[in-house]
C-alpha cells in the first residue's frame, strides 16, 4: 500500500492580531482566569495550557499536524527522537515484561534495549529483519511489543509491516515503528497496524539540521499512558523548536520527493563505480526487498549505503578527501552527509554485533541531500580517486 500525498489542515491557534503565521508561545507557564479555573485545569475537568512541560500551543500544532499524516489518533511531542523512542518503551513496559525488537536498529535504541531497560528487569529479544515468518517462535507468555526500524539505519532493512501488524493483532502485542528514514510522506504504519509510530524529528522533519527534537503518534490509549510519564518525567520539546518543526513540515512533501530522485540516481551512478563494493536502496532492484518495500512505500528514501573496496585507512582517506559533502552524524538534512557508521553511531556495538547488521569498516551511510546529484556524485568520485 503506497502512501498518497493527502493535503493536511489542521486548527492552529493564532492571536487576536490574526497573524498568518502562528505566533511563538515562549512561556514557561500560563495564566488561571481564577481560582476554579486552576483546579478543573489540574483535575482535567477543563481543556487548556497549564505549562509548557505539559503542553503549549506550538507544540499542540506540530503533533496535531504529525497525527493528521500519520493517520493517527493522538501524539506526544519529544525534546528529541531518544527521548521519544525511550518513551515509548518506558511508559508503556513494566518490570517482567519482554520486547521483541529487530537487530537492525540505531546504535542508541540497541543501547537502551541491551544495557539500560534490563536494569529495570525488561527484556529483549532481537529478532532478523529479514525472517518475518520465525519471528513468532520467538513470542514468550510476557512478550508485550514488536519494536522495529523500516527501512533500517544504516544497512536500509526493509520489515514486512502487513505481517508485522498481523502477527502483533494475533498475540496482542504493541506494534511500534521507528518510521523516521520514511517519514509519513513514503508511508504510514498505522495502516498497517502499527499502534505507536515515532520519530526522530531532528532529521527529515526538520530538514536543515537546525534543532532537536521527537515524537511519538499512536492510539489514544496508548498515547494518555505516555503523556502521564512524560509530563512528570520532563523530556518535552521547547516551543521554538515545535515552532520551526511545524513550519518544517510544510514544505516536507517537496523536500522529500527531492531526496528521494537524488538519492535513486546516486545509487544507479554507484552501482557503476569499481571502487564500490555494493549499493544498498530500497528502490533498486538488487535490494533483497525490493518488491516489498516498492509495495509499502511511495518512494524509496534519501539513505544510500556502500560499502567502499579498501582498508579502513582507504576509508578514512575517502572521507577527509571529500570537500562538498557535509562529514556529520547527523541525517536528513538539505546537505548531503555522509558517515562512518562502525566508528560513530554504531561504535557502542561491538565487532560482532555489527557484523550481525552488516555494519563492517567499509561501510559508508550517504544521507543524500538537494544539491545537484551530478556534484554529490563527483565530489564521491574524486574522493575515491585520491583515496587509492
Amino acid at each position: 500500500m503506497k502512501k498518497e500525498t493527502k493535503l493536511i489542515r489542521t486548527q492552529s491557534k493564532r492571536s487576536g492580531n490574526k497573524e498568518h503565521s502562528v505566533p511563538l508561545y515562549l512561556t514557561s507557564s500560563f495564566m488561571f482566569d481564577n481560582a476554579e479555573h486552576a483546579r478543573s485545569l489540574f483535575s482535567d475537568e477543563t481543556e487548556g495550557n497549564i505549562y509548557s512541560r505539559y503542553s503549549n500551543p506550538n507544540t499542540d500544532e506540530f503533533i496535531s499536524k504529525m497525527v493528521a499524516l500519520e493517520n493517527t489518533e493522538d501524539g506526544f511531542a519529544f525534546s528529541s527522537g531518544m527521548a521519544a523512542v525511550f518513551a515509548g518503551f518506558a511508559a508503556l513496559l513494566k518490570a517482567g515484561d519482554h520486547i521483541l525488537a529487530t537487530r537492525a536498529l540505531f546504535g542508541s535504541s540497541y543501547q537502551i534495549l541491551t544495557n539500560i531497560l534490563p536494569k529495570w528487569g525488561i527484556e529483549s529479544t532481537f529478532i532478523d529483519s529479514n525472517s518475518e515468518d520465525s519471528w513468532e517462535n520467538d513470542i514468550r507468555e510476557n512478550t508485550k511489543m514488536l519494536f522495529v526500524e523500516s527501512p533500517s539505519n544504516p544497512g536500509l532493512d526493509i520489515v514486512d509491516l502487513e505481517k508485522s501488524g498481523a502477527l502483533c493483532k494475533k498475540y496482542g502485542l504493541i506494534f511500534h515503528v521507528d518510521n523516521c528514514f520514511a517519514t509519513p510522506i513514503l508511508q504510514t504504519p498505522a495502516d498497517f497496524g502499527a499502534d505507536l509510530i515515532s520519530h526522530s524529528a531532528t532529521k527529515y522533519i526538520d530538514g536543515q539540521g537546525r534543532v532537536l527534537g521527537g515524537v511519538l503518534v499512536g492510539k489514544n490509549n496508548l498515547i494518555n499512558e505516555i503523556r502521564y510519564f512524560a509530563r512528570h518525567t520532563g523530556p518535552a520539546l521547547s516551543p521554538f523548536n515545535a515552532w520551526l518543526l511545524s513550519k518544517s513540515l510544510e514544505t516536507l512533501p517537496l523536500r522529500m520527493e527531492k531526496h528521494c530522485s537524488n538519492a535513486i540516481i546516486l545509487a544507479e551512478k554507484l552501482t557503476e563505480n569499481s571502487e564500490i563494493l555494493s549499493v544498498k536502496y530500497p528502490f533498486l532492484n538488487s535490494h533483497p526487498k525490493y518488491e516489498l518495500a516498492k509495495n509499502q512505500m511511495k518512494f524509496g528514501g534519501g539513505i544510500v549505503t556502500i560499502e567502499i573496496r579498501g582498508d579502513l585507512g582507504r576509508i578514512n582517506r575517502f572521507i577527509d578527501a571529500l570537500e562538498l559533502i557535509s562529514r556529520s552524524s547527523n541525517l536528513g538534512d538539505t546537505r548531503t552527509i555522509i558517515t562512518h557508521p562502525a566508528s560513530t553511531t554504531h561504535s557502542k556495538l561491538t565487532e560482532n554485533e555489527r557484523s550481525l547488521v552488516n555494519i563492517t569498516d567499509q561501510t559508508i551511510r550517504i544521507s543524500v541531500g538537494l544539491e545537484d546529484v551530478d556534484d554529490i556524485y563527483q565530489d564521491i568520485n574524486n574522493s575515491l580517486l585520491k583515496s587509492k
